[in-house]
């Protein structure tokens, strides 16, 4: 995602309009932008989505929504005008607000989501597996939600449930346990150091902190920590709940860069050193 401002005085169709822009990764004069009177999601953007394979859903109950993507809110000012921004996470946070005017956090009225009209048509190719020569630079457990995050030196990992000691095998974290890609969670060094201070445990909450592996690119592939066999399930999307933790604006730079869920295949041990290959 782009982040795309809006060219002049800020209005419902201007900012609907660099949402739609910021989201598809295009420039604002490349959006249909409706004349006034005219609903926002209405055929306009309807019909011109159409042409991109995509269109527009609206969200029955915009404040209980989540998504682990970009999806577009409309909002109230305490001006009493509307705006649109760009939410996204779960649970979900604005990460864009075009207008640049702070209203971003106003009262939620609607929400949309850009979508794709066919999804098997839709879907990205699993990336290539990459070419793995990294390391297990440090170990985290916590054994519930909200709880500190605990840093070891080495770690049992258990099948299908994650590393001994943490939330995830208990059954008490924020998110449930059990399901696919809920045993493990890493995140890179190299993004945590692109914060400044450092993104700490007790913000991105994550067990496994690598280095020099591209963890998007796992996806689909397994892969062993030292001797224990695992597999990527899908990218560890930041949410509310992390910028909650970190206490600081850390969503939006998160984006596609919060990491890798992933399951445990075999049983054993994880030790801080440990190589990272295929």
């Amino acid at each position: 995602m782009q982040d795309v401002a809006v060219a002049g005085r800020a209005t419902e169709a201007s900012t609907f309009a660099a949402c739609v822009a910021s989201i598809l990764e295009l420039p604002l004069d490349a959006v249909p932008v409706p004349p006034p009177g005219e609903d926002v999601a209405g055929w306009r953007i309807s019909r011109w989505l159409g042409g991109l394979g995509l269109g527009l859903v609206p969200v029955s109950d915009p404040g209980s929504f989540a998504w682990p993507g970009p999806w577009i809110g409309l909002v109230r000012t305490g001006a009493g005008e509307r705006r649109a921004v760009v939410r996204f996470g779960v649970p979900s946070a604005v990460i864009w607000d075009p207008a640049g005017s702070g209203d971003g956090d106003g009262e939620l009225e609607a929400g949309y989501l850009v979508a794709a009209a066919d999804v098997a048509l839709a879907r990205p190719a699993l990336p290539e597996r990459p070419a793995l020569a990294g390391t297990v630079e440090a170990i985290f457990v916590a054994p519930s939600a909200g709880a500190p995050a605990v840093e070891l030196g080495r770690v049992q990992a258990i099948v299908g449930l994650g590393l001994d000691g943490d939330r995830h095998v208990a059954g008490t974290g924020t998110f449930p346990s059990g399901l696919p890609g809920s045993a493990l969670t890493l995140i890179e060094a190299e993004v945590c150091e692109s914060f400044a201070p450092p993104l700490g445990p007790g913000e991105h909450r994550r067990n496994i902190v690598t280095r020099g592996v591209d963890l998007n690119a796992l996806v689909g592939h397994e892969f062993r920590l030292g001797d224990v066999r695992c597999v990527g399930r899908r990218l560890c999307e930041p949410c509310a709940v992390v910028e909650g933790y970190a206490m600081r604006p850390v969503l939006r730079a998160l984006v596609h860069r919060g990491g890798l869920r992933a399951d445990v295949l075999t049983a054993g041990e994880i030790a801080r050193g440990d190589a990272i290959t295929p």
